[in-house]
């Protein structure tokens, strides 16, 4: 509030979920109250100067879910002042002085995040500033059941700066000193900013004045003698006390001023309420002049009508729901009235959206579906190379083009990751841009989401799909639900490069789409065939402003394709499938590393007289946007979705975007299949994968046994 990020009626507007950006500007509506956040972009979805104000980034409530995020911010400091390259972009830093403040209750500093964004930020040196209100308690549980010692601050000595070795700076005061904290805070941020060293600031003795919730008050579990205590070292009582003894004010002085904020408060929260109901009511007043109608003496009707109208404060829900059940109970009736209600229930429809469920992704003018398409280039001289090789051109192409362009992850540095995609790279553009990091995937992920909110284009690899479970916390409760709950306030456009689908290893093998389906909406899934793709879906990414996880084919990095003579700079749209063969009896649809094996199953398929048409979605979210799944399966009426990730998952992804959104069931003449992996994890070695994941040889039989329902004369059965 003192900062001017958030005023008082906002905090309320906040707290009554108010949809409307002007009344509730951190979210719209769609975060509980105190989940701060300013607006960092333009309507367009362009940056705003965030050197022209304070900044807030969009709080979430999973405990220590801010941490990782908090790395990222800081590093962008360090970026902007050590890599002179960036001096241009003047609207998001100067000389990279920026502190970034975060904070953290100390029962949250059990989290695993907490210290692995510790253990980071001390290896970066980065002016990331720490404070933990530390009042003893979890909710109910104290502190000797959630910290070694009871002490946060002595559990993190290791890590103290010292000897002039890099570490942290670790400082300790209590809440209710307030000279003490000006000083204290004076000195650690002085520190912070202008030596780049990460600060941890333990505040002890915090109070609380009531439980912490409204459904919970903490007399259920302090005892008598710490309630005493907290009300007495209460931080507002002993500041109230300081400031009479220090002779800045009187006892009378600060009553009449504890008066006035109490009345202040009180008319704030009445105004918020009310403008928060001023819109309900009208849609609420037109409801019920409508039903009432429709009724037309009807009782039942009338009832709905009079409930609604009793409802002193409904919600949209009250309202909305009474309009359906009108609009069912009159389904047989064809009256002028009716159709009145049912208009103006339509109407509401793209209101509700824009209320409810917009902005998912930024859509802004930086969208990857405005970026122009550049097909790939080919001379007769283009030469075959491993694929690896032209995602290296493609990156060294693009780090050329763009000083924002910063990639990390392990062994992604001074070896160029572990399949070669960077090979050579950091010797050229320095170990600032290109970096290795320790094994901590969750901070792999923040380092990137906190870079993208400040600017920068990162690249954040996570080295196998595998490890995304290590971070899939932060990467959906922080970067896929981002843009949706600041209502595309905040944008971090993070790539997220992994590596997946079939190779040989119970843990390097993994394909597990539907955790990402199901988890990350929000980011782009890009699942390429092979690497010309995947470099075009790179140039598009790295010319938009969304964020976007890709995944590169496992055993495709030494497999030969032809080399693209502008490999920087085609283009692979995202949501267009590409059709990769074409056929008449039979629709196949997959993606990634098992599309290869299709069209080796196709060849021989060919052999029984078998018409195999292949589709290729090349991305998942977003998916087909053409339609060309439902096309296809109108000319050939079967449809068979391959994949490995495990049955239910990926597949049935697939199979309801045809069979349901794009139509397609209605082509079919006969049951749609999935040949999906077995529902455990794929064994190591090559007998493990035959029998595991999808064959040439599963893809044929289960082809031929689709056919052979259809002319079994034709098509007799194998088994």
């Amino acid at each position: 509030f003192a900062a001017g990020i958030c005023t008082m009626k906002e905090f309320f507007a906040q707290l009554y979920a108010h949809p409307d950006l002007e009344a509730e500007p951190a979210s719209g509506g769609r975060q509980m109250n105190c989940h701060f956040a300013t607006r960092s972009l333009n309507e367009d979805g362009s940056w705003k100067n965030l050197t022209q104000m304070k900044n807030s980034s969009s709080d979430i409530s999973p405990t220590g879910g801010q941490m990782a995020r908090l790395v990222g911010l800081a590093y962008a400091s360090k970026l902007y002042r050590e890599n002179k390259q960036l001096d241009y972009l003047t609207d998001f830093s100067v000389s990279g002085n920026e502190v970034a403040f975060g904070t953290i209750g100390n029962a949250s500093t059990s989290e695993g995040v907490f210290f692995e964004a510790v253990n980071a930020a001390g290896v970066l040196q980065i002016p990331m500033a720490i404070s933990i209100w530390d009042d003893a308690y979890g909710i109910s549980v104290p502190a000797k059941y959630q910290t070694t010692k009871e002490d946060i601050s002595e559990v993190l000595k290791g890590f103290q700066r010292e000897d002039g070795a890099p570490g942290v700076e670790i400082y300790k005061v209590r809440a209710w000193d307030y000279p003490a904290l000006c000083e204290l805070y004076e000195t650690a941020i002085a520190v912070c900013r202008t030596e780049h060293v990460p600060v941890m600031i333990h505040v002890t003795e915090v109070t609380q004045p009531l439980g912490h919730s409204t459904s919970g008050s903490h007399e259920r579990y302090k005892e008598k003698a710490r309630l005493e205590w907290e009300k007495e070292f209460d931080c507002i009582v002993q500041m109230r006390k300081w400031m009479i003894e220090s002779a800045i004010a009187t006892d009378e002085v600060i009553t009449e001023l504890e008066e006035k904020a109490k009345t202040f408060v009180r008319e704030t929260q009445r105004e918020a309420w009310n403008e928060f109901l001023a819109a309900i009511k009208i849609e609420k007043d037109q409801a019920i002049a409508l039903i009432t109608a429709v009724a037309n003496g009807n009782p039942l009707l009338k009832k709905i009508a009079s409930k609604l109208s009793s409802t002193p404060d409904a919600l949209r829900k009250e309202v909305i729901s009474s309009v359906r059940k009108t609009l069912r109970l009159t389904a047989t009736a064809d009256s002028a009235e009716r159709k009145a209600l049912l208009e103006w229930y339509r109407s509401q429809d793209g209101i509700t959206e824009d209320r409810y469920h917009t902005k998912l992704f930024t859509d802004g003018a930086e969208s990857p579906s405005l970026v122009p398409h550049v097909e790939a280039q080919y001379v007769d001289s283009s030469k075959m190379v491993d694929g690896r090789e032209i995602l290296n051109a493609c990156f060294d192409a693009n780090f050329a083009r763009d000083m924002r362009l910063v990639a990390f992850g392990e062994d992604l540095g001074a070896i160029g990751d572990v399949n070669q995609g960077f090979a050579g790279l950091q010797a050229k553009y320095g170990e600032l841009r290109i970096a290795d990091t320790g094994i901590r995937e969750m901070t792999i992920v923040g380092q990137g989401i906190g870079l993208a909110l400040r600017g920068l284009k990162p690249i954040a690899e996570i080295q196998y799909m595998d490890y995304l479970l290590y971070a899939l916390n932060v990467l959906s409760d922080d970067l896929a639900s981002l843009s949706y709950r600041t209502k595309a306030g905040q944008k971090a456009p993070v790539i997220i490069r992994t590596r997946g689908h079939r190779l040989e290893g119970v843990w390097h093998s993994g394909s597990p789409i539907s955790m990402i389906l199901g988890s990350l909406r929000g980011l782009h899934l890009c699942v390429p065939r092979n690497m010309t793709q995947a470099a075009g879906m790179y140039n598009t990414l790295f010319r938009a402003d969304e964020p976007a996880l890709m995944v590169e084919c496992l055993n495709g990095y030494r497999l030969k394709e032809k080399m693209p003579e502008n490999v920087g700079e085609y283009t692979v749209a995202l949501g267009q499938a590409e059709l990769i063969k074409e056929g008449t009896d039979i629709t196949i649809v997959s993606y990634g590393a098992t599309l290869r094996i299709v069209e080796e199953a196709a060849v021989e398929l060919a052999f029984f007289g078998i018409s195999v048409e292949i589709i290729d979605p090349q991305t998942l979210m977003p998916f087909d946007l053409d339609h060309l799944c439902a096309s296809s399966v109108k000319k050939t009426n079967k449809l068979l979705v391959v994949d490995e990730d495990v049955p239910g998952g990926g597949a049935a992804y697939i199979m309801q975007h045809i069979l349901e959104e794009q139509n397609g069931y209605y082509h079919l003449d006969g049951q749609p299949r999935t040949l999906s992996a077995k529902a455990h994890r794929p064994p190591y070695g090559s007998d493990g994968d035959y029998f595991s994941k999808p064959s040439m040889d599963d893809i044929i039989e289960a082809v031929y046994q689709m056919m052979h329902e259809d002319n079994a004369s034709k098509f007799p059965a194998i088994f």
